[in-house]
């Protein structure tokens, strides 16, 4: 246990030294913020120009609809179409808006003239504009009031309530658990995969370099495997702690330069969607309220344990097949062979993630969720939807076991190549090495 410990206090001290890992420690959280800062950052620049926007209309069904804002100015004008458009060119305008004179009775058609390339916002607004008046006229031709129809639209809210086992109720929120699900798998996925990737590349690298022969002298293959994976899960879980907290401290910091109101604006926008989101926005004391009820509806203290868990014991099962598999190449080239079945089960639980999220009781989801080589994507997926304690102590009781039995299988792999060169490995080889006494 003492060479276990010693080879895994190597393989940390050795990895959280390495410079591509401090500048990826300070890089990642900086570059998350600034994902969402420059954006922030680049509005607070942006021109505040008001454009001019000349009308052309020979339906005159449209005169007086275009209302000004703060970014555009309409102008309703009768001259000819080429001498607006070298208006335009001399920029007396910065749009020329034509609404030709229909073949049939209802203009269905607008040409927009620029001097430079028309923005989306401007075209959202101006399609927004035609589509609703002539929705409008036509309703008035078959003699129904607009107002009417627009009275009529009403907005539905459902509410959902879980009912527990005591008859307890406890509001619930469907997309929040999809959110959370979605979330906390994809990074076991992404994390898994990154730092077990690192594991089967450290046993290649030592194996080529012939450093391992002088190792395994002192210390017993699986001791050597045990310390090199928990090694390396302990960087992983150093540096996911430090992005998170790195990420929280310069995210308040930007948020204290640039002021709260700030850094609650959209980054990106336009005009018609600020205005379709304000008719949707209901009084703030109710929005606050909503999002404490939304926050007291998650169980945190179930998702981050089980996350723990679930990252923690699925590492460690992938880690000791990418160990092994490490071990029976010479190089990173041929590791691909072996790679897609290891990667199917965890492939396979974000590919049926749309269905779980859907059916997160189905027999499907449980079984899945059951196994040790997709529930640690799986029952993430689940547990935001409530999940008996009962199943996840289950399946994280069989993920030990797993992670046990994978790396009992990978350590008889791992001993017998991790000495072994020049000699291309398949598939009937690594049964008898599983099979050797």
């Amino acid at each position: 246990m003492n060479k276990t410990l010693l080879i895994l206090q190597r393989e940390y001290l050795t990895r959280v030294k390495k410079p591509s890992f401090i500048v990826m420690t300070f890089l990642g959280p900086l570059l998350m913020v600034m994902l969402m800062v420059v954006p922030i950052f680049l509005a607070t620049l942006s021109e505040t120009e008001v454009k001019k926007i000349a009308v052309l209309d020979e339906t005159d069904w449209f005169r007086a609809k275009f209302e000004n804002d703060e970014s555009y100015i309409y102008s309703y004008v009768n001259d000819d179409l080429d001498s607006l458009k070298a208006q335009v060119l001399r920029g007396d305008y910065n749009t020329l808006l034509y609404i030709p004179k229909p073949e049939l009775n209802i203009p269905v058609n607008a040409i927009l003239f620029n001097a430079k390339q028309a923005s989306l916002s401007l075209k959202a607004s101006i399609r927004n504009t035609i589509k609703t008046e002539v929705e409008n006229r036509k309703l008035l031709s078959s003699g129904i009031d607009p107002e009417v129809i627009k009275s009529s639209k009403t907005t539905i809210n459902i509410q959902t309530i879980k009912l527990d086992d005591d008859g307890q109720e406890s509001k619930s929120y469907t997309e929040v658990d999809v959110a959370l699900g979605m979330i906390t798998s994809i990074l076991i996925y992404f994390f898994i995969f990154m730092f077990g990737s690192l594991v089967m590349r450290g046993v290649i690298e030592e194996k080529t370099s012939r450093i391992i022969e002088v190792m395994v002298s002192s210390v017993k293959p699986f001791q050597l495997m045990m310390g090199k994976i928990t090694g390396i899960a302990l960087v992983g879980l150093t540096q996911f702690l430090l992005w998170v907290v790195l990420t929280l401290g310069l995210y308040s910091i930007f948020a204290l330069i640039f002021g709260p109101e700030a850094m609650s604006q959209l980054p990106v926008g336009s005009n018609v969607m600020a205005q379709n989101l304000a008719t949707e926005q209901i009084n703030n004391n109710a929005q606050i309220a909503q999002v404490f009820e939304v926050i007291h509806s998650i169980d945190f203290g179930v998702i981050i344990f089980s996350f723990l868990i679930y990252f923690i014991g699925g590492y460690l099962l992938y880690a000791a097949m990418f160990a092994a598999i490490g071990s029976a190449v010479d190089n990173e080239a041929d590791t691909q062979q072996f790679m897609l079945p290891v990667s199917i089960p965890l492939i396979l639980g974000i590919v049926l993630s749309g269905f779980i999220v859907d059916n997160p009781d189905s027999s499907i989801a449980f079984w899945l969720s059951m196994l040790p080589l997709t529930s640690p994507v799986i029952m993430m997926i689940r547990i935001p939807f409530g999940v008996p304690y009962w199943e996840i102590a289950l399946s994280m009781i069989l993920l030990v076991a797993g992670f046990v039995f994978t790396t009992w299988i990978a350590a008889k792999i791992y001993r017998t190549g991790i000495l072994m060169y020049g000699k291309k490995v398949n598939y009937k080889e690594l049964w008898k090495w599983i099979r050797y006494q």
